[in-house]
């Protein structure tokens, strides 16, 4: 395999409306699709009959643009973070088995489970039945969900993880899906999918980092999409809060700390600039990089620059997937 996508959402028809107001639900012709999630409609983009949801069209796809392995993920619009517990619980079971099902006939595809994020124990009893049970990868979550990642409720999910010996993956949803919505510049211009995911992921990282999930879980392999978001440009000034701010906590006070543990984050790559990645690979090194296509999405990247993928990726990403 010298071509493995770790970024590739998928929405199953199993799913729709299972959660009745909330969706997921899909509606519209087919010159004017629309997805809706709870109050949140996104327009203009279809799924069915696409490779977004068929899986045939979705392997000739992988193969006319030279993709030998693909982990599928959840679509972050389907979450479902900030939800009542018991219907996240009952429609990541549904999403799971979904997922298990489809894969095991595919032997190109894997699959990241979808967690009750709500919940710490709920994720983790889930997380136990899909890694055991249905031969998932690891799971995949959004940047923002109740608890926050520093929470002490969240230790027992991520001794889970490592027990388990998975990966966890995030990756933003788009600002309105879970939790409050935060910023109505962000509406315009598509600016929340790239600066407010970029600014999701930051957050997310130093949340991470400076909350000490790695520092208390230093086995626990936690990959983000895009890079990290802004967090190679920033990552000198985090650093220096981090040895000078009196809200930095003791143990990350010592010079150097906070680069130590972003060196334990592995990313996905899929930043569109060169530029960034050298800065990205010069603060953590080329082993923490993994091939992420956010296939079939509008920044898929074309089948010329997966040809040229570096034989190293697909090497990071088997140790990573325990492949």
């Amino acid at each position: 395999m010298d071509v493995i996508d770790i970024h590739a959402h998928i929405v199953f028809e199993e799913t729709l409306n299972f959660l009745k107001k909330e969706g997921p639900e899909i509606g519209g012709d087919e010159k004017n699709p629309w997805f809706r999630v709870g109050e949140y409609k996104l327009e203009g983009v279809r799924y069915r009959n696409t490779p977004f949801m068929d899986i045939n069209l979705r392997l000739d796809a992988m193969e006319s643009l030279g993709i030998d392995f693909q982990v599928l993920s959840p679509n972050p619009i389907t979450y479902f973070h900030f939800i009542e517990k018991q219907s996240a619980v009952d429609y990541c079971q549904l999403h799971n088995d979904t997922m298990a099902e489809i894969v095991h006939k595919h032997p190109s595809l894997g699959g990241f489970a979808s967690l009750p994020m709500q919940d710490p124990h709920e994720a983790s009893k889930e997380l136990q039945r899909c890694v055991n049970d249905l031969g998932l990868l690891g799971a995949y979550i959004g940047t923002d969900f109740p608890l926050g990642f520093a929470d002490e409720a969240l230790d027992m999910l991520y001794k889970t993880f490592v027990e388990l010996d998975v990966p966890l993956f995030i990756h933003p949803a788009p600002q309105g899906i879970n939790g409050p919505y935060s910023d109505k510049r962000l509406d315009d211009y598509s600016l929340d999918l790239t600066v407010g995911f970029a600014n999701d992921e930051t957050v997310a990282l130093g949340n991470i980092i400076f909350g000490g999930v790695l520092h208390k879980n230093p086995d626990l392999d936690i990959c983000i999409s895009h890079g990290g978001g802004n967090i190679a440009f920033l990552a000198g000034r985090m650093a220096l809060a981090a040895e000078n701010r009196h809200t930095s906590p003791e143990w990350i006070r010592e010079k150097g700390e906070f680069l130590k543990q972003l060196k334990l984050v592995w990313f996905d790559n899929h930043v569109h600039q060169d530029k960034s990645l050298d800065l990205l690979d010069s603060l953590v090194g080329p082993g923490r990089m993994v091939l992420g296509t956010n296939f079939l999405g509008w920044d898929q990247p074309d089948r010329n620059s997966l040809k040229e993928c570096p034989h190293y990726l697909a090497d990071n990403a088997r140790q990573l997937l325990r492949l």
